[in-house]
């Protein structure tokens, strides 16, 4: 190790150990979280911005005296891999973030590979996930979507020219930004409350980036969120306000905002809104449906998410006989009920939807959403409650938690109501894995997975699997 500091970087890094230090790194295999594996004097040091096979230069970053591990970021590539192209976003770029003498933001650690290589990788975490947690030796492509189905290379060009959505950019039709001390747009470094000012979005749809919220003097403001739906219809502005902030000056900003942009304040803690100009909520279209979502309610930010979604839950329920006219089904961590309006489709007035989410106001939102379907039972609450209060013979279940996934108590739960199937949407393969784990220990096994690059430039990946009793 060979330590490339200032006098002044010295004495921050001697109190949190090697953290400023930098290392020549034999990278190795891709690990789940966004970093590659390597070692340095028999340490592991998890580091980023790096391909497997690549030698390094990398600055510790996160390297206590007394840590099992230490994180880095590469900050010059010795040896390259041939699939490494240069990095599409400045800010993200470690190797130009750290030559400025800072870290990189955050939300696009793999901008730095060709998307078939990005995906690859994704396919090796979800396989190493499975074979670790639920003992499954699968392997199982990751499938580009939308406009990026067939790209093989690397994103590039600027902001307009991939705001149709191909090449990995353009794809987020919600953003999520910091504010710096001097009330600029920003985002946070990985794992780190430094906050880098940003200009551009290149992974944001051109409607987000049309807003120019970089533009804006944002003091009194600590995190700004933005939705902008695939459909065209009307944006939303989300103003986080800082402690002791008011009202005016929250108006103040939202007035420097084109008239046809929704703003309003939020409590990032209770969810709360606060209409300051337009609507409070923005309207999402999806598999023929309409849908309100108020606030930071959850939607697929990718903009194709909920169509590849739906069609492949659907078509593995039908294709297994469990989703039908008359059918009894439950749309679980229902959201504003994207899943619930399609089952509502499919099982008809015979059938019967149990939508339910813990959310009070996007349970709100699936209700106004679902008001026309008489079919369909909207209950607020936890899982495991509402299974529990209201058991039925379940002909399958679709289950789309958050990352942390479901958990024992709540697959128990699942098992416990005996459904013909379950489809299980995951945002996470370590979670998706462990929780598989729990059902094949309850009897039930895998038929079916799917795996889909719904976040392009990021290590995230979204899986769709047929889970069944086993036989």
């Amino acid at each position: 190790m060979t330590p490339r500091t200032s006098s002044a970087a010295t004495t921050e890094a001697d109190a949190a150990g090697h953290e400023g230090e930098e290392a020549v790194l034999d990278v190795g295999p891709v690990a789940h979280g966004g970093h590659c594996v390597a070692r340095h004097e028999g340490r592991v040091v998890f580091v980023r911005h790096a391909i497997p096979g690549e030698k390094v230069r990398a600055r510790l970053t996160d390297a206590g005296e007394d840590a099992k591990f230490w994180r880095a970021d590469t900050i010059e590539v010795l040896e390259a891999s041939p699939d490494r192209v240069e990095h599409f976003w400045r800010p993200a770029d470690s190797l130009r973030a750290w030559s400025n003498g800072h870290p990189p933001v955050g939300g696009a650690e793999f901008g730095h590979m060709a998307l078939a290589r990005q995906r690859s990788l994704k396919a090796e975490v979800l396989a190493e996930q499975l074979r670790r947690l639920a003992g499954v030796e699968l392997s199982t492509e990751v499938e580009a979507v939308g406009k990026d189905a067939g790209t093989k290379g690397a994103a590039t060009g600027a902001v307009g020219e991939a705001s149709d959505g191909g090449g990995g950019l353009g794809w987020r039709t919600r953003a999520s930004f910091s504010v710096t001390p001097a009330g600029k747009l920003g985002m946070h470094a990985h794992r780190s409350g430094y906050i880098v000012p940003v200009r551009d979005m290149p992974l944001a749809t051109e409607a987000i980036n049309a807003l120019r919220l970089w533009d804006l003097d944002l003091q009194g403001v600590e995190r700004v969120e933005v939705a902008a739906p695939a459909n065209g219809s009307r944006p939303l502005v989300l103003l986080a306000p800082a402690p002791g902030t008011k009202d005016k000056r929250l108006k103040a900003i939202a007035a420097q905002l084109p008239a046809d942009v929704s703003v309003a304040g939020f409590d990032p803690l209770t969810g709360s809104v606060t209409q300051l100009k337009g609507r409070t909520w923005v309207q999402e279209s999806a598999a023929g449906h309409d849908y309100r979502v108020t606030g930071e309610g959850f939607w697929q930010i990718h903009r194709d998410a909920p169509e590849t979604l739906v069609g492949s839950v659907t078509e593995f329920l039908q294709g297994g006989g469990f989703l039908h006219s008359g059918a009894v089904v439950a749309d679980l961590y229902a959201g504003a009920g994207l899943f619930t309006a399609v089952l509502a489709d499919a099982v008809g007035e015979t059938g019967s939807v149990l939508s339910v989410e813990g959310s009070p106001g996007t349970s709100r939102d699936a209700r106004k959403n679902l008001h026309a379907a008489p079919q369909v039972e909207v209950v607020q609450g936890r899982v495991e409650r509402v299974l529990r209060q209201k058991p039925r013979n379940f002909d399958a279940l679709i289950l789309d938690p958050p990352r942390a996934g479901a958990g024992k108590p709540v697959v128990g739960q699942l098992v416990a109501a005996q459904p013909r199937a379950i489809a299980y949407v995951s945002c996470d393969p370590a979670s998706f894995a462990r929780d598989l784990g729990y059902f094949q220990r309850s009897g039930w096994e895998l038929a079916g997975l799917r795996a889909f690059d719904l976040y392009p430039h990021t290590h995230h990946l979204e899986t769709v699997a047929l889970l069944v009793p086993a036989p």
